[in-house]
């Protein structure tokens, strides 16, 4: 049977996705943005956004051009056009999240003056308009790319140039938004004893415009990514499938991967519509009703979907574990991060004892944190392996296929995400702006629950970047074995050469998150710096009778996390090139297994870690607890969360970039490389 239409059939998913993601935004806009002090407070914090995205993008720019000649004049001009489309479209994502974001913040505050449903709608709704951008930006621009160039080992350009964009987004993002979120806290929070968001704060604009550059733009530029390479994973292990001689464009193979993230898309618009308050009110049982909506309406599509091309519902099962993973990747997340259970309360706990406990604490639950995931990842590899016919047969395709069902609800995922620096965003206005306590009441009970949402997408984007760098492993090794004239190659670690890889690749994530937090670290010195200058210089300030110069610190934060993001994203595309130039192949494989694991768990306990420490910190402030505001024990979870902030937003983040572009960078330039290397090993 014929499935060439369902190749067309994914561009048309895309667009329809994107069509969506307009009328949303459209909504949005149309809500009041509140009185002229709000209105205010909210251009500051746009044009904070905009000046660093605009600087960040022309920073990236130059780095883009550089590979794109390097990959025109080494790999050929096709490959090196398919990168720069992959990066456009990757840094669009970012720019559309962010360019809604900055907009629903004002509104939601705007909205909180009348109900909590009112401000929760308009929240979701502006996430909801990048979730729907990044899918839909994803499935076009991989779909189109396939149906250009008709040869899926040319799209791989796409997936290179997503990554690119999606690590560095993430890292400077990441270093922006902790930078001034660690100086705004450790100088205004614990040393003036002043609120958080207070408008006295010189850093409290750069803060609320890191929310916005970390969590939206990084994360929809994370997301964008994940999903456009495991979709290329997938197709690209699709194709190995396809007998000799095929042609491997309209085999089912390769386009399956494509027909089931185009209805699960549909699935994610529809689910838009399932999230409503309840009479109970409770704000992450409506935000869930949607994610579990999309999840069901995607399985049953699935079914039918599997079942008309393969003729048996194999595919289907192997799919249904990839759901399976993504609902308990989110129970998991949430139990370790989550106010309402054990870690979180045990660390808020510890803090009555001082600083020191907490952090051990935080910590303990993080390590604590990686087993049930991965335990739950390493069942859902060997089921969805063997279902899928095992070494006879079709395992490897198997776990690609589990990796796009748990990207299924991809949409919902990332509109939960860039829900929270939304009402994070909607606080920081309302406080600044002097808003009723009333109206903070209902801001505040928004940004308990985005807390949770971020750290539990976090959580997600990392297990699914797990999932979709084994796939890209295997077909990395399937172009080592073809390079090699078809002679299997011994992975075995009594081989030196393998052991070194490996070591490497377990090295490298200790190294990018050295790299990151200390960026983090140094860049909050300048505005610890900067504050505090202001508060001795300005007295007035403190007593409300002068205005801070916010812009000072937004442009000291600006220029370090573009100086520091340089470094770390060298060293995912630098690190395995030489590997593979200098060792070979084969010690390149051993690098990206080395990166997987290790990456995978430490990412696990810095996110998880990050989480809990920061919603510790708020239990404390929410129910008074343990003395409440300003006492000994909020001081102590203070200090805990502000380390948790690089360890969540910056270095846990960026690790899941880490990973598929070393994996990218592997793929991508195999050809220039020998099985042993220039050293002959």
């Amino acid at each position: 049977m014929d499935f060439s239409i369902l190749i067309y059939l994914a561009p048309i998913a895309g667009l329809v996705s994107l069509i969506a993601a307009g009328l949303l935004a459209a909504r949005v806009l149309k809500a009041k943005p509140g009185d002229n002090k709000m209105i205010e407070i909210a251009k500051a914090i746009q044009e904070g956004a905009m000046a660093y995205l605009s600087r960040q993008y022309r920073t990236i720019a130059i780095v883009a051009v550089v590979l794109f000649l390097v990959i025109g004049f080494a790999l050929g001009w096709t490959l090196a056009i398919s990168f720069l489309v992959g990066a456009v479209c990757s840094g669009i994502a970012g720019f559309i999240g962010m360019n809604v974001s900055v907009r629903a913040n004002v509104r939601t505050a705007a909205a909180a003056k009348k109900s909590l449903k009112d401000a929760l709608n308009l929240a979701f709704r502006g996430g909801a308009v990048t979730g729907l951008a990044v899918v839909g930006l994803s499935m076009l621009g991989v779909s189109l790319s396939y149906i250009v160039f008709r040869d899926i080992n040319l799209v791989i350009g796409f997936g290179f140039g997503a990554s690119l964009i999606s690590l560095f987004a993430r890292v400077g993002g990441g270093i922006y938004t902790k930078a001034a979120d660690v100086g705004a806290d450790i100088v205004g929070k614990v040393e003036a004893g002043i609120p958080e968001d207070d408008p006295r704060n010189p850093a409290t604009i750069a803060d609320n415009v890191g929310d916005n550059v970390g969590d939206c733009a990084g994360m929809g530029a994370d997301l964008f990514e994940t999903y456009a390479v495991t979709l290329l994973a997938a197709m690209l292990i699709g194709a190995t499938l396809v007998p000799a001689g095929t042609d491997a464009f309209a085999a089912k193979e390769v386009i399956f991967p494509l027909a089931l993230g185009s209805v699960a898309i549909i699935a994610s618009i529809i689910g838009i519509f399932f999230v409503r308050l309840g009479k109970a009110k409770k704000i992450m049982n409506a935000l869930y009703k949607g994610v579990y909506a999309a999840a069901i309406i995607s399985a049953a599509a699935f079914a039918a979907i599997t079942c008309w091309m393969f003729g048996d519902l194999t595919y289907f099962w192997v799919a249904l574990v990839g759901i399976i993973i993504t609902v308990l990747m989110f129970v998991f997340t949430e139990y370790y991060t989550s106010t309402k259970h054990r870690p979180v309360k045990a660390i808020a706990a510890a803090s009555e004892t001082g600083a020191g406990t907490n952090v051990i604490s935080g910590l303990s639950f993080g390590m604590e944190s990686t087993i049930m995931p991965v335990l739950t990842i390493v069942v859902g590899i060997l089921v969805a392996f063997f279902v899928a016919g095992g070494f006879d047969g079709n395992g490897l395709y198997g776990i690609a296929v589990a990796a796009i069902a748990m990207l299924s609800t991809a949409g919902m995922i990332v509109a939960l995400d860039s829900y929270g620096p939304i009402t994070d965003n909607a606080g920081g206005i309302a406080e600044m702006s002097e808003q009723p306590a009333k109206v903070r009441e209902v801001t505040d009970e928004l940004d308990a629950v985005g807390n949770t949402t971020k750290a539990v997408t976090k959580g997600y984007a990392i297990g699914s970047a797990a999932l979709g760098a084994l796939a890209l492993f295997a077909d990395y090794y399937d172009k080592m074995v073809a390079q090699a004239g078809g002679q299997e190659i011994d992975l075995a670690i009594n081989n030196p050469v393998i052991l070194v890889g490996l070591l490497i690749g377990g090295l490298l994530p200790f190294a990018f998150t050295s790299v990151t937090m200390r960026a983090v670290s140094k860049a909050a010195m300048g505005v610890v710096a900067e504050v505090r200058r202001q508060f001795k210089e300005m007295p007035g300030i403190l007593k409300g009778k002068q205005k801070p110069d916010y812009a000072k610190a937004v442009d000291i934060v600006t220029g370090a996390a573009l100086k520091e993001m340089i470094l770390p994203g060298a060293m995912a595309i630098v690190v395995p090139i030489l590997v593979g130039w200098l060792l070979g192949t084969a010690a390149l494989a051993g690098v990206l297994i080395g990166i997987i694991v290790v990456g995978l768990m430490l990412a696990m306990t810095l996110n998880n870690a990050g989480g809990a420490w920061d919603n510790a910190k708020k239990l404390i402030e929410s129910d008074g607890l343990y003395g409440g505001k300003g006492s000994e024990a909020h001081k102590a979870a203070v200090v805990g969360d502000t380390v948790g902030d690089p360890t969540k937003d910056t270095s846990g983040p960026g690790l899941n970039a880490l990973i598929k572009v070393v994996n990218m960078v592997a793929i991508l330039f195999i050809s220039i490389f020998t099985v042993g290397g220039v050293l002959g090993l």
